[in-house]
């Protein structure tokens, strides 16, 4: 029975895929699942699976260095939340990947891939992740962090991974930010300072330090009496106010 250990800092992500592999790859048994890289590699350790599934990017050490310290122990299968510039990489190489969340076809086609490897011996990959990882933080800005894809949010009484391209504006009070997209709204207690830094600078505009709006969402700048300048979003009636401090993001609408 081919073994495998999941790492992943998202619990919700770690559920969620062990889920799909259950529904695609019946006979895989998961041995034990970790929240960064350190634990992967211990996990590696102590029960010697034949696959690793890795995200990329966790707190501490990385996947990439965790593949880098698991060496040719086993199989290693990338989790990632990247897709055009990280995918090059993954296709030329002796290494799988899965875009955050797994998607049954496209899991369906790596498990297929990771079948026939099986048996065999793990392949060096210590150039491959050279190359991935300058790749990646290049694509990032230099800064080493891709911009955020997924926001854990509560609605109601569940928990929902919502992609980051759904939302239209958060906005926050003291407590909770309120991730507001066209079907619905959710609460997350991260506070706009930090979403800031997270986000795509290019797709999110931060436009009251209690505002950010997704750009495409935005239909239209109007004026209020007292002529401070309200964004307004495509299908909805709200009208977010614009700080003197990011009109200049307007002037030419």
């Amino acid at each position: 029975m081919p073994t495998a250990i999941i790492a992943d800092d998202e619990r919700l992500m770690r559920e969620q895929l062990r889920a799909r592999l259950a529904e695609v790859w019946p006979e895989l048994e998961i041995l034990a699942e970790a929240r960064n890289g350190e634990e992967a590699v211990n996990a590696v350790g102590e029960h010697r699976p034949d696959l690793a599934f890795l995200d990329i990017r966790m707190p501490g050490m990385t996947g990439i260095e965790a593949a880098r310290a698991i060496g040719d122990a086993c199989h290693i299968v990338f989790i990632t939340a990247y897709n055009e510039y990280a995918v090059d990489a993954f296709e030329h190489g002796a290494v799988d990947y899965v875009l955050k969340p797994a998607e049954r076809e496209r899991l369906e086609i790596t498990v297929g891939r990771l079948k026939k490897r099986l048996g065999t011996r793990p392949s060096d990959l210590g150039e491959l992740l050279s190359k991935l990882s300058a790749k990646l933080d290049g694509a990032a800005g230099g800064s080493g962090k891709a911009p955020l894809r997924w926001i854990q949010a509560s609605v109601g009484q569940q928990l929902r991974m919502i992609p980051v391209g759904d939302v239209l504006f958060f906005t926050s009070d003291e407590k909770y930010t309120r991730v507001q997209t066209d079907s619905f709204e959710a609460l997350i207690r991260k506070p706009i300072k930090e979403l800031v830094d997270e986000l795509d600078p290019e797709q999110f505009w931060q436009i009251h330090r209690a505002t950010i709006v997704n750009a495409k969402a935005i239909s239209g700048i109007t004026r209020d009496f007292r002529g401070r300048q309200l964004v307004l979003i495509k299908g909805s009636n709200e009208k977010l106010e614009v700080s003197r401090n990011y009109t200049h993001l307007f002037k030419q609408m």
